[in-house]
């Protein structure tokens, strides 16, 4: 085996990438283009996530929010330092890149359901990776319901899809509230949880695809079971918890179970059988 050939199966060796597209979504919240001189670095399941390094900075998990022909897309909120710095790299700017990683969503399990997507804040960035798969095969899959909150206004990300892209795919319902308007918003204004009971989505044949902060997470399951909907028919992800991403650190372990091997994506199902660590 060559040098080269050892160096690139190594799993802990980014590949090397640039960034060529940047999107200011919010005030702290950036959507990159990544891709590489061969083009995309890989073909990710919906759900699935990569590690981006910047040097000398760090390196961090990230879902893939969407992907193209050459590139794949991260949509990243500015949190700490290594976030801070990605925030202030311009376009040419390159980065290390080694995944996919995770499981993904059962999307093969979902042909001919209904789907509904929740998501608040940050959260519809792994979401909208589903979103995006099921109308890019809009004939597997029945109604798509999305219903997205964010602070304000100005914390809506992804603004042109909620507004513009898919309002306009066969059979998709997009519902957008905000905690507080301003005097420029004529949407609903609510909390997520509040208004997923006020839409009143049924829970007939459907899959429900949920992310976002925990405090939302957990009131809006609780609509949803006043809905009727089932542990089995709902589906999130506990990306946050991923370290190393192949199951070396233990960092992401939850009782036996490994988060970056098992998950990230689980059912309510599996995860009321897991310690109440998550």
């Amino acid at each position: 085996m060559s040098s080269h050939a050892a160096v690139t199966s190594n799993p802990l060796v980014p590949q090397i990438g640039k960034i060529t597209k940047i999107i200011d979504e919010t005030p702290d919240v950036k959507t990159f283009h990544v891709t590489t001189e061969q083009g995309k670095p890989f073909t990710p399941m919906p759900g699935q996530l990569a590690m981006l390094s910047l040097l000398p900075v760090g390196e961090a998990m990230f879902s893939i929010t969407s992907q193209g022909e050459d590139h794949l897309e991260f949509s990243i909120k500015r949190v700490g330092i290594l976030t801070d710095a990605l925030h202030e790299a311009e376009i040419g700017q390159e980065v290390g890149i080694r995944g996919p990683y995770g499981n993904g969503f059962p999307v093969e399990d979902f042909k001919g359901k209904d789907m509904l997507f929740i998501g608040g804040g940050i959260g519809l960035a792994p979401v909208r990776s589903v979103i995006n798969y099921c109308i890019q095969h809009r004939e597997d899959y029945g109604h798509l319901q999305i219903i997205y909150g964010a602070r304000s206004p100005a914390d809506l990300v992804f603004k042109e899809d909620l507004f513009e892209n898919w309002p306009q795919v066969k059979d998709c319902e997009v519902n957008v509230t905000v905690d507080r308007g301003d005097e420029n918003w004529t949407g609903h204004v609510g909390f997520v949880p509040a208004f997923v009971e006020e839409l009143a989505p049924s829970p007939e044949n459907k899959v429900a695809v949920i992310c976002g902060p925990p405090i939302m997470i957990k009131f809006t399951l609780q609509s949803m079971e006043k809905l009727g909907f089932k542990d089995e028919q709902i589906f999130t992800t506990l990306e946050m918890r991923m370290k190393c991403g192949i199951g070396k650190c233990g960092r992401c372990n939850i009782g036996s179970c490994y988060v970056c091997l098992d998950g990230p994506v689980f059912s309510l199902a599996q995860l009321k059988k897991m310690p109440n660590e998550y």
